[in-house]
């Protein structure tokens, strides 16, 4: 499996979170408090704003099932990649950068043990033979 192949997962849960972040600040525009209401009349046209932002919510919405999908597709190869892995530190480095999708400092503090974001990040590329440069 290449570096590229296991990234696909973190950058889609990444995507992910970003939908989700959308998706609640729609849905909290969509709110009565959300709208500015000054009984004023507007000057063209009629817009529905609420209805508007409902169009987005769903498109949304349907963005995250697809991502999830996604998600899902991509994260079956990993896992059994990842447990196929001999070593326990190099496999669990794997399972902490590439399924729970930690940065390389997190997974570091986690091994502790003197271990650093480099030389977690060394782990990985020896274990998938990558030149860093």
């Amino acid at each position: 499996m290449t570096l590229q192949e296991l990234n696909k997962h973190f950058e889609l849960r990444e995507k992910l979170a970003k939908a989700h972040e959308m998706i609640d600040s729609l849905r909290s525009a969509a709110f009565p408090g959300g709208q500015k209401l000054d009984g004023m009349p507007h000057a063209s046209g009629i817009k529905d704003k609420v209805g508007d932002l409902a169009i987005e919510i769903a498109d949304m919405d349907a963005r995250i099932e697809f991502l999830e999908e996604e998600i899902d597709k991509v994260k079956e190869p990993i896992i059994k990649y990842i447990n196929a892995i001999d070593d326990d530190q190099t496999r669990l480095v794997f399972r902490l950068r590439f399924i729970r999708c930690l940065t390389w400092r997190e997974v570091a503090v986690i091994l502790s043990g003197g271990n650093t974001e480099d030389s977690v990040k060394k782990i990985c590329y020896r274990y998938l033979q990558i030149d860093e440069e």
